[in-house]
Order: structure tokens, then sequence, then C-alpha cells
């Protein structure tokens, strides 16, 4: 730690004396006094023009201390590390200042990091986390007990609330049904529907979707403890049912018919997920599920966030609209929270005492799998230490997964 301090103190001693004798140090290189060896000064100065000393600007500094924080976060508290530990690697290189004109930044065309940032701009980086994350997910607990749905559903009212108050700061209708998706916390939606909505945007969205998804266990325990009673943080359910391998295979071919025939603009990202799951739950595909929930959606994890960070070069990401995304994101996950907790408070009114819910699984509403369904079982162990509820709030965090992506759809029929 004290080698970062003081790296970070030598990088402000070269800034600051860049910013204010730099100019003067080059007028001085350029007055060579006659004889004097000017190829040789020339070439120096080249090469100061050249670095990254000479072209740093405040914002830079800015976004590499957002970077190193995120990778701190990380490493030190394994907050969604496989995400930001890219996310905060690709800010650094973002935002590394450079001459223009080389093929070097993210935004310069015909660049390693244009073409590798192509997936995200063209949408195909979020289906292929989707077949990963269906070929990873048990839907036995949403079989089970299909009426927890609608948590997941109610918990999508982050996005339109969100979508909202985007436009009433201004933002236009395709900017705000972007910004809206974050509600969901879902990094791979916000990614897609901000590529086809609003890709000047792009970079903002995501970083803000993904940073609430890691702070998940930051951000819901003090809304869940607000919201919900001790006394209904106690419920214990009844375990679910046993689901037989007939439902498991049926459930996605099911559930790709239905909701694409709902929300057909969201087949991509439904489709895949469905798909993703048949292979799991075939027995039959078990090497392409395997391909599917490690190799595969460990690469596209990897480029996926590696781009995104590097899509926030300051000149890009440092504007009041990057700023009001941020804020717009934290109100609508504390929403969309509220709104999944609310609902099963509400819903427990018409079921009768011993088929009661514990109203903390509804903060698994939102589609942060599975972090958001591990705070419920970290909060319910609290209350009463033999009180699980992993299994059941698994249910809605998956349908959480669905609902995003239906909602997504929603907004690009409506909006494209």
């Amino acid at each position: 730690m004290r080698k970062l301090v003081i790296l970070f103190i030598v990088l402000a001693v070269v800034f600051g004396i860049q910013m204010i004798f730099g100019s003067d140090v080059m007028a001085a290189i350029g007055n060579v006094p006659e004889g004097a060896d000017s190829g040789a000064l020339n070439g120096l100065r080249k090469l100061w023009e050249f670095t990254g000393f000479a072209n740093v600007q405040l914002g830079h500094l800015v976004m590499i201390a957002v970077g190193l924080f995120f990778i701190f976060l990380g490493i030190k508290y394994n907050y969604e590390p496989l995400l930001l530990i890219p996310i905060g690697t690709g800010i650094l290189l973002g935002n590394i200042p450079f001459v223009e004109g080389y093929k070097i930044g993210l935004y310069e065309e015909g660049s390693v990091l244009s073409y590798l940032y192509f997936g995200v701009k063209q949408g195909v980086y979020p289906p292929l986390i989707f077949l990963g994350i269906g070929a990873m997910t048990d839907f036995s607990s949403l079989i089970s007990n299909p009426k927890l749905m609608i948590l997941g559903a109610a918990a999508q009212i982050g996005i339109f609330a969100t979508f909202l108050g985007a436009s009433a700061l201004g933002f236009t209708p395709q900017e705000a049904g972007a910004i809206g998706i974050i509600g969901g916390a879902d990094g791979p939606t916000a990614i897609f529907l901000s590529s086809k909505l609003a890709p000047s945007l792009m970079g903002a969205i995501a970083i803000a979707a993904y940073s609430y998804m890691a702070l998940v266990p930051v951000i819901q325990p003090p809304i869940m403890r607000l919201i919900v009673p001790k006394k209904e943080r106690a419920i214990k359910m009844k375990p679910p049912r046993a689901v037989s391998k007939t439902e498991k295979v049926l459930f996605p071919l099911i559930g790709l018919l239905l909701t694409t025939f709902i929300s057909p603009s969201a087949l991509p990202l439904l489709g895949m997920l469905f798909f993703g799951n048949l292979l799991k739950e075939s027995g039959v595909t078990e090497r392409l599920a395997d391909t599917a929930r490690n190799s595969m959606i460990n690469i596209v994890t990897i480029l996926l966030g590696l781009t995104v960070g590097a899509s926030t070069q300051a000149d890009y990401f440092l504007t009041t609209d990057s700023l009001k995304i941020f804020a717009l994101g934290a109100l609508s996950f504390m929403v969309a929270t509220a709104g999944g907790l609310l609902f099963a408070r509400l819903l427990n009114l018409f079921l009768r005492k011993d088929n009661k819910i514990n109203p903390l699984i509804g903060a698994a509403g939102v589609s942060a799998v599975p972090d958001s369904a591990r705070v419920v079982q970290h909060e319910g162990l609290k209350t009463d230490p033999n009180n699980h509820l992993l299994m059941h709030a698994m249910a809605p965090n998956v349908s959480g997964v669905i609902g995003s992506a239906v909602a997504a759809g929603i907004m690009l029929s409506f909006l494209l």
C-alpha cells in the first residue's frame, strides 16, 4: 500500500511539473544554442511530446483513480471480481494519455481495442453472456414455486421509474430507456439496450450497471432492514418441492416461446438464455453446456469488461450526463429493491398463514445473479441462524433476469 501511495505522489508531482513548467521546458529545449547537437535535442523533444506525461490531463488521473478503485474493490472485498478487475484494467488502458492518429485508442478506427469493442457496439457480447448464464442456471426453485416469478416482475419497477426520472432530467426518450435498464441490475442487458438506443452513453450506463451490481451487498441490506420488520424477516418457508427432469427440460422451451412472443425484441437475449439452459437440462449436450458456462463465458467476460472499461476515456466519459446517469442508477437500484420487498409483503396479505413467504426474498427480484440471493440468505441468517432462504431467493432472482430482458425488449419496441 505504501508503494502505491508513493507511486501516486510521483505521478502527481510529474503532472504538476508538466502543467506548470511543461511549456517552458519545451521552449527551452526548442531554443537550441548555435553549435549544439540540435538533432539529439529535437529527438528528446519529440520523445517527450509522445509520452503520457506530456499529454496527461486531470481527467485522465481521475479516471485512472477510478480504475484502481474498481480493482481494489474486486481484490480486497471480492465485489464481483470477475467484472470489476477487467473493467478497472480497461479504465486504465482507456486513460493512458497518447497522441491521436496512431490507431491506439478505442475510439480510433482500426485500433485493436476498436475491433474488440465491436462486440459491445453491435450487441454481440451480451447474448453470449446470456448463453453462459442459461447453462449455469438451475430454474428448479422457480418451477417449484411459480408465484415467486411475480417478485422478479415487481422489482422491474426500478426500470420504469428511472425512465421517467431520466426523461425529467432532459434525456431523449431513447437515452432515458437505455438509462432506465440500470434499474434491473443487469449489465449485459444494459449494454445490449444502450448499443441500440444510446451508443454515446454506453460507457457510463455499463459502468453504472456493473458498479451497482458489485455493490449489492452494500446497498441492499439497509433497505431490507428498513422495509421488512424483524418479525417478517424471521418467516420460515416450506422447502421447495422436487422438480422432475421432464419439467426442467420443458421449462426452457415453454419459457422461450412465451417470453419471446410477448417481447420479440428481446429474442437475442432470451433466446440464448433458454438455449443455454436447454443444453444444461437436456442431459445429452453436457460438453456444449460446459463450454458455454466456462470457457466461452470467461472469454466474453474478459473482452466485455476490458473494452467497456476502455470506453471510459476522460474526454468522452467525464461529463454532466455521466454524473446524472450514476445518480439515476443508484436511485433505480434502490427503487427496484424496495419494489420487490414491498410487493412481497403485499403478496403475503393474500396467502394462508402456513404458506406465507419471507419478504426478504423480494430483494432478489433484481437480476444480479446470484449476489442478491446470497444477500437475502445472509440477512435471513442474521435474523434466525436456522432460516435458510437461498433456494427460495433464487426463484425471484432468475425471474428477474428474464424480467429485465423482457423489459428491455419492450423498451426497444417502443423507442427504436
